[in-house]
């Protein structure tokens, strides 16, 4: 058994001394160096169509409805307000409830549950003042404080 071990391990050792034999001898078949600007440039090109292929995916995957990655389509932003550089007002649907929440950079709060769901566009999120005016209306006030 010993000898088994012992001749395995003489293989072993040898065989980076015959795969640098064959390096060698086929470096010296190569009459150019084996990076030539043609393969430099094609791989530079491949890299960056590698590249524009996945920024293109991304790009798309955000475009296009029902890949918004959240709960499955359980939840779902129905309109949003700024109220600050950094703060804002969002009215959520979870489920057939919506809720008002204020967010801001270090903390998400909830303000208000809606008795009356807001009537949910299939465009872009609604903003400015026809948001301001349905949240006072679900809200039961005349007007919002400025």
């Amino acid at each position: 058994m010993r000898r088994i071990e012992l001749s395995l391990l003489g293989w072993f050792c040898m065989l980076p001394l015959s795969a640098q034999a064959d390096d060698a001898a086929k470096l010296q078949r190569l009459e150019g160096s084996p990076v030539d600007a043609g393969a430099l440039l094609q791989l530079v090109l491949g890299l960056l169509l590698v590249l524009a292929v996945i920024v293109l995916v991304a790009w798309l995957l955000r475009r296009m409805p029902g890949w918004s990655g959240g709960a499955g389509g359980a939840l779902k932003m129905v309109a949003s307000l700024p109220v600050g550089q950094r703060e804002r007002v969002v009215v959520v649907q979870v489920g057939e409830q919506q809720l008002l929440l204020g967010v801001s950079p270090g903390q998400v709060e909830m303000l208000h549950v809606l008795e009356q769901p807001l009537p949910d566009h299939a465009g872009p999120l609604s903003g400015g003042e026809s948001f301001s005016r349905k949240l006072s209306r679900a809200m039961g006030k005349r007007g919002m404080p400025r």
